[in-house]
């Protein structure tokens, strides 16, 4: 989607066309502002959901998700000041996941990921970072890696996929660092095969490059990759992970890595301004995510596979004459679906089925990606498992009888 920026599962995504500036044609500003708004209202009343997301929850709702907590922490435990306490005891929990030395607590992953790298290129000497045109930090963070970071970021390939190996042994620039977003969300959320992986890791060791992944929503490409977490992460010098993409906690990140460059992470994460007085919330939030939403992920990406199927059957069913869900086998439990319409035109219809049905078939906006052609996303979490694929070809058979009878081309 086109409006992204710092992914925190706001409904703000897709809302603007690619290449549009927010002040540019405010009529169609004002239009797309209504249409968020009735969409919002449509998802909340909505008796079927793919998934229910933050933004969608009242804070009593979002409150009421701590019920339990002290199920994974000490609530008689004084509160954390400054990083100890509970958020200690998040950071442990995490490195024990995924395997690493240490882990830090930060506010948010795009602090993160430009302090791990900043850390990573003072040990190289060298400050360049190559990484794929789409990836997070290239196209949602305004620039943060060379306004900020100091960092000078080069792009190893604008292919929507992972680099390969013989891009990254062939590129023509010296980097001191490689980051990998896994999976890589602009791109469909797609990932590479474990094969692929381990050798674009072995072409960046080649060139003396540390590994950085970044790894939002790594939590649930254990069933894709076949192996375990600390598995995984093991193949990379550093590791971001995301606390509320997939664990649905309140924010937060976190950066493992080897003790030593967690330690300096930590005092840049001071200069950042990352060192929260009181994080208690967030982190409580986290810790329950880690124990309720991270062992259902595997059952999430099984039905997003059983969603995505009944989808194309029910569009080819439907009469439209192209639709692509991609991937055509999703690679998590996230993935994308094009389809040959104007993307206000199906942004419209959505929204009208949502509000005539009560069934959310898309739950965000679509995106132009070209004359008559949109794509969006299609999320599953918890609420999704109630979908049968027939229930998936009815919606969308609700859906197509919404859409104009001539198809743009």
């Amino acid at each position: 989607m086109s409006d992204m920026a710092e992914q925190d599962e706001q409904d703000e995504q897709g809302e603007r066309a690619a290449g549009q500036r927010p002040d540019e044609d405010r009529p169609d500003e004002d239009l797309r502002s209504q249409l968020r708004e009735r969409r919002l209202a449509a998802h909340r009343g909505a008796r079927r959901v793919f998934a229910r997301f933050a933004f969608h929850k009242t804070l009593r709702e979002r409150l009421a998700e701590l019920d339990g907590a002290q199920d994974v922490y000490d609530l008689d435990e004084r509160s954390d000041v400054y990083g100890d306490g509970v958020v200690e005891a998040l950071e442990t929990k995490v490195a024990a996941l995924l395997g690493t030395e240490a882990a830090a607590f930060f506010p948010t992953g795009t602090m993160a990921q430009q302090v791990a790298l900043r850390c990573w290129a003072g040990r190289t000497g060298d400050p360049t970072v190559a990484l794929h045109a789409l990836s997070h930090p290239e196209v949602h963070e305004r620039n943060a890696f060379r306004e900020v970071g100091g960092l000078r970021p080069v792009r190893v390939t604008s292919e929507p996929r992972l680099p390969t190996a013989a891009e990254v042994r062939d590129f023509e620039e010296p980097f001191g660092a490689l980051m990998l977003e896994l999976p890589l969300r602009d791109a469909g959320f797609v990932l590479p095969s474990w094969e692929e992986l381990t050798e674009v890791v072995a072409a960046a060791r080649e060139r003396d490059a540390v590994v950085h992944f970044d790894g939002a929503r790594l939590w649930e490409s254990t069933v894709h990759f076949g192996r375990p977490l600390e598995e995984i992460a093991g193949l990379a010098d550093s590791v971001y992970v995301s606390f509320y993409k997939s664990l649905e906690g309140f924010g937060g990140a976190a950066l493992a890595g080897p003790g030593e460059l967690v330690e300096e992470a930590k005092a840049w994460r001071h200069r950042y301004g990352g060192l929260v007085f009181q994080q208690f919330p967030t982190a409580l939030s986290a810790l329950v995510g880690l124990e309720r939403q991270l062992p259902r992920l595997p059952e999430f990406v099984a039905h997003a596979r059983v969603v995505a199927a009944a989808l194309r059957e029910g569009f080819e069913a439907a009469g439209v004459p192209w639709v692509r869900v991609h991937p055509e086998v999703p690679h998590t439990h996230d993935f994308q679906v094009w389809l040959p319409y104007d993307a206000d035109v199906l942004s419209e219809a959505a929204v009208r089925t949502a509000e005539e049905t009560g069934t959310v078939l898309f739950s965000f906006a679509w995106d132009r990606s070209g004359p008559g052609l949109a794509r969006t996303e299609v999320q599953v979490r918890s609420a999704g498992l109630e979908w049968t694929a027939e229930d998936v070809k009815t919606a969308v058979a609700d859906f197509v009888a919404r859409l104009p009878g001539r198809i743009s081309r």
